[in-house]
């Protein structure tokens, strides 16, 4: 079996001016990057501003195993399929992080014969979106910093500076620090501080969250970077830089255009976590999807208590999107790790936001073509569609039968169902979550958890949409509990943190980290490069 890059490296590229023709645009409205890659300004969407949006199609999973089920390669091989049976079609879909990639999946643009090319450079920097976050969000912590040093007004106390550093990339040892030690204060106040992944920032949820620059300034200027002796938040906006932040992201708002392995073409931009953040590309990309094609295709992090859960609760609630279909991605081995409990609580999770499903059974090379017929059949059972699906091996080909059951799917009315009020308390909001998405009895909710939420809603912000950083490896909080405990179990509240920039309040639960630890065996240490320039390693 071919790996992913060996695929890869074998396809002969369009020039990237063909696919934005594919899309209906002209060569003078992209900026290349090169000849395979190209930013789209988000301006050409006034162009299109009277055409009907195309159908909105999310590709959502069962709790997943360690290595993924495989959403990126069906969102891509649908999107394929479909312009296979003549439908324009168009893919949006999330950046790579550095740190999964140099960690344990090695890379995260799809695979085999359904992957976004050019793999290598997707994978590595890509066009620099994540590093412009990066920026953006360093720049407000040393302005912090320089704020406290110089005792600027409004007064920040040291001790309650909440606005942590990020670096795209898996490491523990930055998790939790200290500043300032050398030169008896001369080098800034010594205080406690930390780093959170990029992907975890509220940069990036902010970036993926707004429509255009404004309200990208507007929002960042709206974080509460710390508070001051009698808890009154501080923001972006007191210390004067979100201008700044802002222009430092002028070029990276714009998305990325590339390509499919069948030259289909897809729009790569932002890359927020979905157990931390809302796990969901721009809006700004998914909006201008629908307007260039019928379908659009795009993905949610991990399974549909997560990423599925945060994509209605959060980018469709604060953005009025309307999907018309889902697909729930189900593997033999995370059936064989979940059961069929855990792909029937997805089901009755997914009917409950009233969004039509069909089951998509992503085959491996290793599955037989028993197993696949029994997870078909177990599928059924629950009463739902299920096609089993060969994107990686067979491209487009391998999925025509659910592009067809999509395409039905997405003709049948419907109408997205919240499953919380915003006028609920806090703890309504996590307790109808916890009960109706997770399958769980209740929550129980530490006492600094506690303090923290009613702070938050004292604040004001008790209105705003919940974001649980949860684990994805089991419907509760352990990660150790696969599939659907059968015994009753409630899901502990940690912690609380409010994202008013992103106009979200993140409830952690469990044991959730925002900056992961290199595995025992990074896959950064099978990447490796040539003297010809070819890179080997990814998969």
């Amino acid at each position: 079996m071919k790996s992913d890059i060996e695929i890869a490296q074998e396809i002969q590229l369009k020039p990237i001016s063909e696919i934005a023709a594919l899309a209906g645009i002209g060569e003078e409205d992209i900026a290349p990057y090169g000849k395979h890659i190209a930013k789209l300004p988000f301006g050409i969407m006034d162009r299109f501003r009277e055409r009907p949006d195309g159908k909105l199609v999310l590709v959502t999973a069962m709790s997943p195993t360690a290595m993924g089920e495989g959403k990126t390669t069906t969102t891509i091989g649908l999107g394929q399929a479909l312009r296979k049976i003549g439908k324009r079609s168009m893919m949006a879909i999330r950046e790579p992080s550095l740190g999964p990639c140099m960690g344990l999946k090695g890379g995260a643009a799809g695979g085999g014969y359904s992957q976004v090319l050019p793999m290598e450079d997707i994978n590595l920097h890509f066009t620099g979106d994540f590093h412009a976050i990066t920026a953006a969000h360093n720049l407000l912590a040393a302005v912090v910093d320089n704020h406290l040093h110089h005792r600027h007004t409004p007064e920040i106390n040291p001790r309650n500076v909440v606005w942590k550093r990020v670096m795209d990339m898996n490491d523990r040892s930055l998790r939790s620090i200290i500043l300032g030690l050398e030169d008896q204060g001369r080098n800034g106040v010594m205080r406690e501080d930390g780093f959170v992944i990029t992907a975890a920032s509220e940069i990036m949820a902010i970036f993926c969250l707004v429509n255009n620059l404004r309200e990208l300034k507007e929002r960042m200027g709206n974080v509460i970077v710390g508070y001051d002796n009698v808890r009154k938040p501080i923001f972006a906006r007191d210390v004067g830089v979100n201008g700044a932040m802002a222009a430092l992201l002028k070029h990276a708002i714009n998305p990325n255009l590339v390509q499919s392995v069948e030259g289909c073409p897809v729009l790569i931009h932002g890359g927020p976590f979905a157990n931390i953040a809302h796990g969901c590309n721009t809006v700004i990309a998914t909006k201008m999807a629908r307007k260039l094609s019928e379908y659009t295709i795009t993905e949610a992090g991990f399974g549909a208590d997560l990423g599925a859960e945060k994509f209605f609760h959060i980018k469709c609630r604060t953005t009025g999107l309307d999907p018309s279909a889902c697909v729930l991605v189900v593997t033999t081995r995370a059936f064989n790790l979940h059961g069929i409990a855990n792909i029937r609580k997805h089901l009755d999770t997914l009917a409950q936001f009233g969004i039509p499903v069909v089951v998509s059974i992503n085959s491996f090379l290793t599955d037989s073509p028993g197993e696949l017929e029994n997870l078909r059949q177990q599928c059924r059972g629950l009463g739902v569609d299920a096609v089993i699906t060969d994107f990686r091996e067979c491209g487009g080909e391998g999925g025509l039968e659910l592009a067809e059951a999509v395409v039905t799917l997405c003709e049948t009315p419907c109408r997205l169902n919240y499953l919380y009020d915003l006028e609920e308390s806090l703890l309504q909001k996590v307790e109808n979550i916890a009960r109706k998405v997770y399958g769980a009895s209740g929550v129980e909710v530490s006492n600094e958890a506690a303090r923290q939420i009613k702070q938050i809603e004292t604040m004001g912000y008790g209105n705003l949409p919940v974001c649980i950083a949860k684990t994805q490896s089991s419907l509760t909080d352990n990660p150790k509990i696969p599939g659907f405990p059968e015994d009753p179990f409630t899901i502990r509240v940690t912690d609380a943190r409010v994202s008013a920039g992103a106009g979200f309040v993140v409830i952690y639960t469990g044991s959730i980290l925002s900056m992961p630890g290199l595995p025992v065996n990074p896959a950064a240490l099978k990447i490796d490069i040539d003297e010809h320039g070819t890179i080997s390693g990814l998969f």
